[in-house]
């Protein structure tokens, strides 16, 4: 079993940064694949990072390219997405998830088996 919790969420200006962790326990994950995805009010889930189980493959949703940056520390078994240049519309929950076996990159929610609680992130203008 797996747990995950996110933490670094919270309320920022536009043109801000923020940066997002998510801390793996119960196993250590460096052998799995990652990812961030988001909920805002009223929508459905949506894809905003993922990365291999190396580390070596990682892919972002066009609206974050450029501004988000997804990394990894296996030593801490945690993982991080730094969020520069914010804008309103990143206004989300903030979810990691991991596949167990899978050796990634995955772009879809149903793809993942473990879920973290989430972080809100809100950005203001």
């Amino acid at each position: 079993q797996v747990q995950l919790v996110e933490s670094g969420g919270g309320l920022v200006q536009a043109g801000g940064s923020l940066r997002l962790s998510c801390t793996a326990s119960g196993r250590t994950f460096r052998s799995y694949a990652m990812g961030w995805f988001r909920q805002a009010p009223g929508k459905e889930r949506e894809f905003v990072a993922a990365m291999s189980w190396t580390g070596g493959t990682t892919d972002y949703a066009d609206s974050v390219k450029g501004r988000f940056t997804f990394s990894r520390d296996n030593t801490r078994n945690t993982v991080y997405l730094q969020m520069n240049s914010l804008k309103p519309e990143d206004t989300a929950v903030y979810y990691c998830a991991l596949h167990s076996t899978h050796l990634g990159p995955l772009y879809y929610a149903d793809e993942y088996d473990y879920w973290g609680q989430g972080t809100q992130v809100t950005v203001s203008s």
